[in-house]
């Protein structure tokens, strides 16, 4: 069912807006905590479906798991699997996809694995890794993607190397299985983005469950968890939260982001420092961050490198047609290997809405030419969908063709949406 976005009158009123628990920073607590040694209470907002996908693979691996109203209560194994022979669907949840091969790879066992059509056809590279690590994977479709059988006596070396480029799912998947390795496990980092938020916030997470590492440079050194936390809070979800202070800088508005703080482990943040050089004023409050885009204005266009928080580039994309100046994100070409070819369908979705931009190599240019409606195109990607609900809130008269593919990172993110209308 299609859902029309109708245009957001500016006001001075404070909407209230509700985003979930961060997919990144408690999909990587769940693996952690399923390995802990002993029980951890995670604390958090409200789950979407890749963390429900996630628990119910956990669940099949004979891990305890109790999801309450304000979060969920795992049984750690210690690092053994409970269930070493098991079926997973990981369905469209990247973070299972990656983190569960890996973490199974060191632990040990036999495990079939399958997923949604959308993720068989993602490239699963990172695969050979795990082979080099002594793991066996029998392909049942194509090569190096879902759905595969991979069987493993526990990691045979102490070292790997992975290339960033792509993505840095696959060095957390290991530097986040290592936590659970009998000994000390050293990964080498390559490519462009040795440095990223998402590395950063894992490894964040494995000092706070209770792994040390050691980094000289780009090669990073685990060790396994002596003492697990007993209780663990989850920060609100950043990414969902961009959307609507993207609204307020666009729309005239004010927005309450309840339980969002400047700063934080979730890369994403450093979009909302980005919007408040174009003119929206961020204000921590007791209850959250207070976003004002109230006498915001005109804003220039993006011209800036997108690298290290690329899930906000549709974001921006969605923003550029408004400005005042070209915009160029740049630096974006692994998004073309997302949930879909985000390059593609940002520029196919801003034409198709009456505006102009193109794809120039690993960037995305955008002419200053604001949109007039119709349909956005989604092709089952939750960001598409809700980044051009942003430019939607602007034009009136931009209907979203397939609305529910957002509820794999944010449900009720519609629910919320009708806020700025009441």
């Amino acid at each position: 069912m299609e859902k029309t976005i109708g245009r957001i009158s500016a006001s001075s009123a404070i909407t209230e807006i509700e985003t979930p628990a961060s997919k990144s920073v408690l999909n990587r607590a769940l693996v952690l905590a399923a390995t802990a040694k002993g029980r951890v209470d995670i604390l958090c907002g409200p789950l979407c479906e890749d963390t429900r996908a996630l628990l119910d693979c956990l669940n099949a691996l004979g891990i305890n798991t109790q999801t309450y109203s304000d979060g969920i209560r795992i049984e750690g194994c210690g690092g053994n699997i409970p269930n070493a022979n098991a079926r997973l669907d990981v369905k469209s949840a990247g973070t299972a996809a990656r983190f569960l091969p890996a973490l199974l790879a060191f632990c040990g066992g036999t495990y079939e694995f399958s997923a949604s059509e959308q993720m068989q056809k993602r490239p699963m590279e990172f695969l050979r890794t795990l082979e080099r690590l002594g793991a066996t994977v029998e392909y049942f479709r194509e090569r190096e993607k879902f759905p595969f059988r991979l069987r493993s006596e526990g990691a045979t070396k102490d070292e790997a190397e992975v290339n960033t480029d792509v993505s840095t799912q696959y060095a957390s998947a290991l530097l986040l299985a290592a936590s659970a390795a009998a000994k000390p496990f050293t990964l080498r980092l390559t490519g462009a983005r040795t440095e990223g938020s998402y590395i950063a916030m894992t490894l964040s997470l494995l000092k706070s469950f209770g792994a040390d590492f050691f980094r000289k440079g780009n090669a990073i050194t685990v060790s396994p968890v002596r003492v697990s936390p007993d209780k663990f809070e989850v920060e609100s979800d950043v990414s969902g939260a961009c959307y609507f202070a993207a609204i307020a800088l666009l729309c005239s508005r004010k927005v309450l982001l309840k339980r969002i703080r400047r700063g934080g482990l979730q890369g994403d943040g450093k979009f909302l420092d980005l919007l408040a050089q174009k003119g929206l004023k961020l204000q921590d409050t007791q209850a959250g961050l207070l976003a004002d885009g109230t006498r915001a204005g005109a804003f220039t266009g993006f011209e800036c490198d997108f690298t290290d928080f690329s899930d906000q580039t549709l974001t921006a994309a969605a923003l550029a047609p408004f400005a005042s100046s070209p915009s160029r994100l740049k630096n974006v070409g692994h998004t073309r290997f997302q949930e879909c070819d985000r390059l593609t369908a940002a520029g196919y979705n801003i034409n198709a809405l009456g505006g102009r931009a193109y794809v120039d190599g690993n960037d995305l240019v955008v002419s200053p030419v604001p949109l007039t409606g119709g349909t956005v195109t989604a092709y089952g990607d939750h960001r598409v969908a809700m980044a051009f609900a942003v430019a939607g809130a602007k034009t009136g008269n931009v209907c979203i063709d397939d609305p529910s593919c957002v509820n794999k990172t944010f449900e009720g993110f519609f629910e919320q949406l009708n806020r700025f209308y009441r």
